[in-house]
């Protein structure tokens, strides 16, 4: 009687070991970018600007910037004429000093 319960256990250990063991992944997966990575690469690369962009470019390429305040900074481009500075973004409605900070390495103005 004892062998058999000794033998119980010892089948359902290997059981649930040979489950564990086929359950787990075998291969470990790549390590994901961080985001912090790419989004530096993104924002070396992307350059908006101010003078030519239309709203569209505006609104997909800045951050906070969604489609009315993409308008807004072109109907004040179209109303005052060309920016002279990236400061001069702060006189848009809509605009404050964290998003024109958050934007300022990916503005420029020719």
């Amino acid at each position: 009687m004892q062998n058999l319960y000794i033998s119980s256990l010892i089948f359902a250990f290997l059981t649930s070991l040979s489950v564990a063991t086929t359950a787990a992944p075998s291969i470990k997966p790549e390590a994901p970018t961080p985001i912090s990575t790419q989004t530096t690469t993104t924002e070396q690369s992307t350059k908006v600007n101010l003078n030519a962009a239309d709203a569209e470019t505006l609104r997909r390429d800045l951050f906070g910037i969604g489609a009315s305040k993409a308008k807004a900074i072109v109907a004040y481009r179209e109303s005052n004429g060309p920016f002279t500075a990236v400061d001069e973004l702060l006189e848009v409605k809509g605009i404050g000093k964290a998003l024109l900070e958050k934007n300022r390495d990916r503005l420029v103005i020719n």
